[in-house]
């Protein structure tokens, strides 16, 4: 926290994505370079860590692709942001059962924080994983692009509309120079001409542009263009077009102020899944309708095997995985909220889970 506010001290002030960048992913104090987030005893829990079934129904849809392609002898997997590695491990230990397709595999796992490399790297012990910190260190396909809650971690814009004027939140510090707030600054005019082309500005106050994710969308989109494969994203979001104010701080699995000791917590916002059809399909790609993850696993068939599961389990074994296959179904927990999103080059027909 000190460290920030030393560098607002110096910079003054700084626009909202800038400051999330600084709080998330400074190499030095940033809150996902220096903690493991991850699990009962960190901020958060995700899927994998919910059940590995999860994992084992994303495999089974990754080798149902490469069957599509042709079965290829190289298939390139890239995992953004891997977190603790739990589903990546859930991942290979399905894949094992592939002989075919496992020969014909690698992966690359997308991570920039040495922190969680090394937690990974305790997980996964494999010749077939590689670590990179660049996607255009990608150089071969066909190539599949997961990513499970990368998404919503990347910092956005919070820009303001009032009577027909643009601004742009900007992080400061208080008047006694120890607490940060927030202010807005008038929008410049290239600003403004990025959200009216992406068709951002509607009727509500706050409008989000994900300015990190666009980046990201389009790199991608030029790797499966040139190498053939596909994105296949999870995250939780919206699909209705209103804008809205989604920016959230999480700490201890409780919600916190944004400004509660940044550097120290997580910081997200939701996906705008409709401007994400939107750029995948502008950079060329095939997108598939946007489906909440409940209908997505239902439809690769994780009912039916947590059912052949059960017949070998005793009764609390049984209870328990269907406990948490409900935290990972029910509407009014994941299975609703959480989306997904499907994109590959065009001429391929493969819509499995859609």
């Amino acid at each position: 926290m000190n460290k920030i506010i030393d560098i607002l001290k110096e910079k003054k002030s700084l626009p909202l994505d800038q400051f999330i960048n600084i709080a998330l992913y400074n190499k030095k104090f940033g809150y996902y370079m220096k903690n493991n987030p991850f699990g009962r005893d960190g901020d958060f829990i995700t899927s994998p860590l919910i059940s590995n079934l999860f994992g084992e129904m994303i495999a089974i849809w990754c080798v149902a692709f490469w069957e599509h392609l042709g079965r290829p002898n190289k298939f390139l997997l890239v995992e953004l942001g891997p977190g603790d590695g739990t589903l990546c491990k859930d991942l290979l230990n399905t894949f094992k059962q592939f002989e075919h397709f496992y020969s014909s595999l690698e992966i690359n796992l997308f991570e920039i924080s040495n922190k969680l490399k090394k937690i990974q790297k305790t997980k996964i012990n494999n010749k077939k994983i590689k670590w990179i910190k660049k996607l255009n260190e990608i150089n071969h396909g066909p190539v599949v692009f997961l990513g499970n809650e990368f998404f919503d971690a990347l910092p956005i814009k919070q820009i303001r509309k009032e009577k027909k004027v643009f601004f742009e939140k900007y992080v400061c510090l208080s008047n006694n120079k120890k607490k940060i707030k927030f202010l807005h600054k008038k929008a410049n005019s290239n600003l403004i001409k990025n959200m009216q082309n992406l068709n951002l500005i509607s009727g509500n106050k706050t409008i989000e542009y994900p300015v990190e994710a666009i980046k990201f969308l389009e790199i991608i989109s030029k790797k499966i263009n040139k190498f053939n494969g596909g994105l296949l994203a999870f995250d939780y979001g919206y699909t209705i077009k209103k804008n809205q104010n989604t920016l959230q701080s999480v700490k201890k699995h409780r919600y916190v102020n944004l400004n509660f000791k940044p550097g120290h917590s997580d910081i997200t916002s939701h996906i705008n899944f409709k401007l994400f059809h939107k750029i995948l399909r502008k950079n060329n790609l095939d997108v598939k309708k946007i489906i909440n993850q409940s209908e997505f696993l239902k439809k690769i068939g994780i009912l039916e095997r947590a059912n052949i599961l059960c017949k070998k389990m005793t009764f609390r074994e049984k209870a328990n995985m269907f406990y948490r296959l409900k935290r990972l179904l029910n509407s009014n927990e994941m299975g609703d909220l959480f989306k997904v999103i499907f994109a590959k080059k065009k001429g391929e027909n493969f819509s499995l889970g859609f």
